[in-house]
């Protein structure tokens, strides 16, 4: 009876245990996407259960279970997610946008916002939207996708990128390069490999940018890297890899050994040695490159990574150049306490090796000159050489130089995302950059150094190291309430920034094998020939920021931003700058009395205005300098000691270009979104330009100061249309076109305080032996002008005829330079691109094309190469052709004969691909193999070699439209890749 009362009394404490087990438990919680946002109307069930509810319009839920459970989590548009409970009284669950609604997120400054809710001028570009095939960098992948954003390849050197122009030119001697986020975190074009991105966002106009204070006047690019976005465990590896052969793009058609011989049996004093040498294939080559990319995911929604390794082996077309490059990124993400806490640590580190065989666009300016009956080598054996001015052997540049380039970066960054409650984000995001730029060049005995000038041999080493700290704090607050979404946004930024640079140049050295690598066996150091510099530099940036995002049943929306910023590069009178941006948006679509008219899908009016500005390139521009310098010195004591002289004026009230504009735009859709795009017109002034001015010394210590004067103006009207134009079972056609124009005007260049102006200045040149600068730049005219000699004809000696300023015809001998005169503008009227992407069952096939009208370019090859008096330079077999009947006879001059019309249609690339069935091979989830060519064919009436490959950088910023002779030579690509995923 006793064991029975004990089994009884344990029986019921069981029961009691159990039931208490199974009493139910209150959850609440709340559901948000990514970003912080609420997600009305998921839906929440308990999984073997008829238990289910859905978020209200705050994403908040309430629901009851026993532990332990699992509650399942669902959203239109979002991946579902499986969570497991167990006695948690509250819960914030984030689920991760599927692949179809990240085509409706746009991210901009600091966060992410539905496409919908854009009230700026912001263009997005997805992976699947990229430039397919073999591409240099980021740029590359939206080239001719983004209205209003010129992105050009000067040339077909493997080692330079891209150059990347938004809305015109803003700035006279600040960067015109926009800022470049790579995930938050400031970068280049090239800071990652291109398989290695998600999408590339632009915030075009001053609204948008205006959050990023004085780095944003030449625009935003935000990329994102690619992520682990499953919300379930993935393992999975993807490889992608191509190999590609080059050839170039247009060769010039110079005289060959026969032409010569027949000019010399004509009477014309050209020297024949006795060879035949074609001088432009010496120095070419067909170059074969490779790329190949490994992409790692693993983990689950809580705990996962990426990882990715690309090795790029580029080869130049001309022979000693090319580039082998390594980039390593791993990420890995972690989340914990219910999902309030979200952690980031994120390493991109890249190694880029790049031989620049000898001196580049020199080497094919003197392939280009070389007389075509010359040799390779003299009797000797050792590289024939001969007296005339600036005419070397290119194949002994080549072969007896070495410059060699390596540049190294690692960048380390690292994010806390705390979420006290559902509505409210607070972040910490810190990174380091580090990176080291090292160069090494030298000359053997046999480079004409020596030969021709007696060096001895040379040998240089520089280095440059850069270290840039970025801390930035964000607090982030999202609420819904009835049809009222709003978003409030406050930061603070701090970019603190160090370089230093070493260079040491030595020669006459016992021997050429040291190459660079023992510069203090040369004795020029000692006697005071070779030089030896170094610098250090720092600055600060640290800014305040905020944003309000408001929307109403995503009809009326309004943005409204502002930072407050300081730098160490500004006078102390102006360390501080203001930054606000305001934009509204009315989406008529969403209107009641729009629902009949059911073939408008979308129609969005946009309304804008923000402030950017743009820092002096030199940190110490407001500050005053003295240096030592070895010719302002005396003898003292029979010592030779340096002069301590002024080297910068001091200026308090130098300040940033501050530029503001106006935006106005629509975005629509239309038939169900078969038909969406966007128009945009801006009007932006650039005021308070950075320029260096004349000043009087004394009261000044240098006659020459950087100040703030001026003001310059940019307008335009761009217009993107997608159309999916076939949409069946088995075919698909997506088609969309950019358009954009772009007016400019320098309104004025001068500064009231100094009491200096200036009517015009000049920019770009010519090069010897012609000496003379090619354009002007007027307040009151456009940007980009010719300033030139008119020429009329030819009178009968053959000597250039040209137009004088009163309009009569005159002499070239008799001309002054008052005589030249503006003529045609190098920088485009209209940017065009067309791009079709056609899905035809497994195969898929992309066209891209982009054009350029309403220009002129210097043909400088034909400047100095259709000439045929220097006998002793080759030239075009064109040189003498008759020009209106008569022949040039004339020395080289920079008449306006050589500026053409440039208009022209590229088709820039072609890929067929093809995807095997999923899972055709057992292992792989994904195949695919394809061809693409880039850069096939150009449309063009242009005589040059590549109307699209001119420079509009550093001293040629303001002389766009020049096809340089020192260039390196634009190339065809053709590339067979494949795409495989595990």
């Amino acid at each position: 009876m006793k064991k029975l009362s004990i089994y009884l009394f344990l029986l019921g404490m069981l029961g009691a245990h159990l039931g208490f087990a199974q009493q139910s438990t209150t959850l609440r919680g709340k559901v948000l996407d990514e970003t912080g946002v609420p997600i009305a109307g998921a839906s929440l069930s308990l999984k073997g259960t008829q238990t289910a509810t859905a978020t209200n319009e705050s994403g908040d839920f309430t629901i009851q279970y026993t532990s332990p459970a699992v509650l399942a989590v669902t959203a239109l548009g979002f991946v579902g997610e499986d969570v497991n409970l167990s006695n948690q009284t509250t819960l914030t669950i984030r689920l991760l946008a599927s692949e179809e609604t990240l085509e409706e997120v746009v991210v901009v400054g600091y966060g992410t916002q539905r496409k919908g809710e854009v009230t700026s001028a912001i263009s997005s570009v997805k992976a699947e939207d990229f430039t397919k095939g073999a591409v240099r960098d980021a740029a590359q992948l939206i080239q001719g996708k983004v209205a209003g954003m010129r992105i050009t390849t000067p040339g077909g050197d493997p080692t330079a990128s891209t150059q990347i122009n938004l809305r015109g030119l803003n700035s006279i001697n600040g960067s015109q390069n926009p800022l470049v986020l790579i995930d938050g975190i400031p970068g280049d074009i090239g800071t990652v490999a291109p398989e290695d991105i998600e999408s590339v966002d632009v915030l075009k106009d001053g609204s948008a940018a205006s959050i990023y204070g004085t780095r944003a006047t030449g625009g935003v690019l935000l990329i994102t890297t690619r992520k682990n976005r499953s919300a379930e465990s993935r393992t999975s590896i993807e490889y992608n890899g191509y190999v590609n052969v080059q050839s170039i793009q247009r060769i010039p058609d110079m005289m060959d050994a026969s032409d010569i011989r027949r000019l010399i049996s004509e009477g014309y004093e050209y020297k024949d040695y006795g060879g035949n040498t074609n001088w432009l294939d010496e120095v070419l080559q067909t170059p074969v490159s490779q790329n190949h990319n490994l992409t790692f995911f693993g983990g689950n929604s809580r705990t996962n990574f990426t990882g990715s390794l690309n090795y790029r082996d580029w080869e130049g077309i001309m022979l000693n150049t090319g580039q082998e490059r390594l980039n390593i990124r791993a990420a890995l993400n972690h989340e914990m306490f219910d999902g309030k806490l979200r952690t980031n640590i994120q390493v991109i580190n890249q190694t880029a090796k790049s031989n620049q065989g000898g001196t580049g666009g020199y080497i094919w300016r003197q392939a280009m000159i070389r007389n075509p009956t010359d040799n390779i080598y003299n009797e000797a054996g050792a590289w024939q050489e001969q007296n005339d001015y600036m005419y070397d052997n290119p194949l002994g540049l080549i072969h007896e130089s070495i410059n060699d380039r390596i540049f190294r970066e690692s960048r380390f960054s690292g994010s806390v995302d705390y979420r006290p409650i559902g509505d409210l984000s607070l972040k910490m995001l810190i990174s380091r950059v580090i990176n080291n730029n090292l160069t090494g060049n030298s000359t053997t005995f046999d480079h004409v150094n020596t030969t021709k000038n007696n060096l001895n041999g040379t040998a240089r080493r520089s280095t440059g190291a850069n270290t840039e700290d970025l801390l930035e704090l964000t607090a982030n607050y999202n609420k819904s309430f009835g049809d009222h979404r709003f978003t409030l946004l406050g930061g603070y930024s701090y970019q603190h920034n160090v370089g230093e640079s070493f260079e040491v140049y030595n020669f006459d050295f016992p021997t050429d094998e040291y190459s660079y690598n023992y510069l203090e066996a040369g004795t020029a150091l000692r006697r005071g020939l070779g030089t030896m510099e170094s610098g250090k530099d720092m600055w600060k940036l640290i800014g305040f920021f905020g944003r309000l995002n408001y929307s109403w049943k995503e009809r009326y929306m309004l943005t409204a931003s502002v930072r407050q910023e300081g730098s160490s590069v500004f006078g102390e009178n102006y360390r501080w700058g203001m930054f606000p941006g305001v934009s509204v948006a009315w989406n008529l679509a969403n209107e009641e009395f729009m629902q009949p008219v059911e073939f408008v899908s979308d129609f969005k009016l946009r309304a804008g205005f923000g402030v950017t500005g743009t820092i002096a390139n030199d940190p110490y521009q407001s500050q005053t300098s003295y240096e030592f310098q070895t010719g302002d010195g005396a003898y003292i004591g029979g010592v030779w000691v340096p002069g301590f002289v002024p080297a910068r004026n001091f200026n308090p009230d130098l300040r940033w270009e501050k530029k503001e504009e106006w935006n106005v735009g629509l975005d629509f859709g239309l038939l169900k979104n078969r038909v969406t795009g966007s128009l945009d017109y801006y009007v932006r002034n650039v005021k308070d330009l950075l320029y260096d001015f004349p000043v009087p010394t004394p009261p000044f210590l240098e006659d020459e100061m950087m100040l703030n004067a001026g003001e310059m103006q940019n307008s335009g009207f761009e217009a993107l249309v997608n159309v999916r134009a076939v949409e069946t079972k088995t075919v698909k056609w997506n088609t969309n076109v950019t358009f954009s124009t772009n007016k400019n005007k320098l309104i004025n260049l001068s500064n009231d305080q100094f009491n200096v102006t200036r009517e015009f200045f000049d920019a770009g040149h010519t090069g010897e032996p012609i000496q003379i600068s090619t354009h002007r730049v007027a307040v009151g005219g456009p940007i980009g002008q010719f300033f030139v000699y008119k020429s009329v004809g030819l009178d009968e000696d053959g000597g250039w005829l040209v137009e004088s300023r009163e309009g009569d015809v005159i002499s070239m001998e008799d001309a002054t330079p008052e005589d030249r005169q503006y003529y045609g503008n190098g920088i485009p009227k209209f940017n065009i691109g067309w791009n079709n992407s056609v899905n035809i069952k497994n195969f898929d096939v992309s066209v891209n094309l982009r054009g350029a009208f309403g220009h002129q370019v210097l043909n400088m090859q034909s400047l100095y190469y259709d000439n045929p008096v220097n006998r002793s330079y080759n030239v075009l077999k064109t040189a003498f052709d008759p020009i209106e009947g008569k022949q040039l006879k004339n020395s080289l001059v920079y008449v306006s004969h050589y500026i053409e019309d440039a208009d022209y249609l590229k088709i820039d690339n072609v890929t067929l691909g093809y995807t095997f069935k999923e899972k055709s091979i057992k292992g792989i989830s994904n195949l695919r193999v394809y061809f693409s060519g880039l850069n096939l064919h150009t449309f063009t009436g242009y005589k040059g070699i590549d109307p699209e490959a001119v420079s509009y950088s550093n001293e040629f910023t303001f002389a766009p439209g020049i096809d340089h002779r020192d260039k390196y030579p634009s190339t065809r690509m053709y590339t067979l890749g494949l795409n495989v995923t595990f």
